[in-house]
């Protein structure tokens, strides 16, 4: 056999060989198809060059399908759900649809169904992304926060009387047990320690528990004494600290390079991410997922629908395509993920702005590059 066939009949057997990763789909709604599409085409390059396979279906879940059916996402959709190596969310949320009814009937319902009881978000500035925080760069805002992701307040429990009356009494509780508390703690000690094997930028700084324990002195208290007791007898070598919440949020701004990984419950996750989207330069650069490190997890871009910008090929895919390294970490592909990261930084570099229709390129074009620089 020539060097010519042998080379053509190895790259094929490699190719037949290649470990598949089988993944869901969501684009949904507004814009979310079209940062999909970008995140796609990304995974298709380090996939053919990092070789593996990927193999997407494709679901139709958001509010086409609720207007037209009154349908959310049906129970047999979380038995499908479950055969997938991971899951790839666009975005959820249509104008003509109350707010709660696609949050709560679509993705909090995976959310549980699914035990993804990680949220995961990187807060990270990139070089040429501009950050409201003056005198800040890439060297000052580079953490994680962990957020508790199927219980707290987000569980549903409380409820109304009276409703529409003068006398309206509403509630909705905080409830978490101790088992919820250590594992998500669990997650979190094991990140910083890796973090730390990594660099020593990371070593030389604390894992941060957020909460507010002066005043929610239950689930406060429980988590703070959950905290201190994990970190004490497994992880006696790690730099550990406490803020409120409140705290926490003033030290986000001003400053940021005192955090690596922070941990806390539902609720003022949800907040204080949203916060750290912005210090690392917005929405469009923001990506996260939900994990359940010991089974199916989804990954997503923190934009939202932004159906303004629907079919405009002006949405910035870059949180779709920092989602789609995420999910290749997650599934083992680290070196692949990687290199994505790369691509995004060569990328961002050229970019004029991070905003829609501000990039001086298009959607297509962000994808492209990307793709291209792998």
């Amino acid at each position: 056999m020539s060097c010519q066939r042998l080379s053509i009949f190895l790259r094929g057997f490699r190719y037949f060989m290649a470990k598949t990763y089988k993944i869901a789909t969501i684009p949904g709604d507004g814009t979310g198809p079209e940062v999909v599409l970008e995140a796609k085409k990304v995974l298709a390059a380090a996939a053919s060059k990092g070789g593996f396979k990927l193999e997407f279906t494709e679901f139709d879940f958001g509010s086409a399908r609720y207007l037209k059916t009154g349908e959310t996402l049906p129970d047999s959709a979380i038995g499908e759900f479950k055969k997938f190596d991971s899951m790839f969310l666009g975005a959820i949320g249509h104008p003509d649809v109350k707010p709660g009814i696609l949050e709560a009937g679509i993705l909090l319902k995976i959310r549980f169904a699914l035990d993804q009881y990680i949220n995961l978000r990187p807060v990270k500035l990139y070089p040429n992304v501009e950050t409201p925080l003056k005198d800040k760069g890439p060297e000052h805002i580079d953490f994680v926060v962990i957020r508790e992701n199927t219980g707290g307040i987000y569980t549903g429990h409380g409820g109304a009387t009276r409703v529409g009356t003068t006398e309206e009494i509403a509630t909705q509780l905080m409830v978490y047990d101790r088992r919820t508390v250590d594992r998500c703690l669990k997650y979190a000690f094991e990140l910083k320690k890796k973090r730390n094997a990594q660099n020593k930028k990371y070593a030389d700084k604390p894992i941060t528990l957020i909460h507010k324990r002066n005043v929610l002195t239950h689930c406060g208290d429980l988590w703070y004494r959950a905290f201190e007791e994990m970190g004490a007898k497994q992880y006696s070598d790690l730099k550990r600290d406490y803020n409120h919440v409140d705290a926490a949020n003033m030290w986000f701004v001003k400053n940021p390079e005192w955090f690596d990984v922070a941990v806390t419950e539902n609720l003022f996750g949800d907040i204080i991410t949203d916060l750290g989207a912005m210090i690392q330069g917005g929405l469009g650069v923001a990506s996260g997922g939900n994990i359940n490190p010991e089974g199916v997890s989804m990954f997503e871009p923190m934009g939202g629908s932004a159906p303004k910008y629907a079919g405009q090929n002006v949405i910035n895919p870059m949180a779709a395509i920092g989602a789609a390294m995420m999910m290749l970490d997650s599934l083992g592909e680290s070196k692949s993920a990687a290199a994505i990261e790369t691509a995004m930084i060569a990328t961002m570099k050229k970019m004029k702005s991070q905003a829609a229709g501000k990039m001086g390129m298009s959607t297509t074009e962000v994808g492209d590059l990307v793709a291209n620089s792998l």
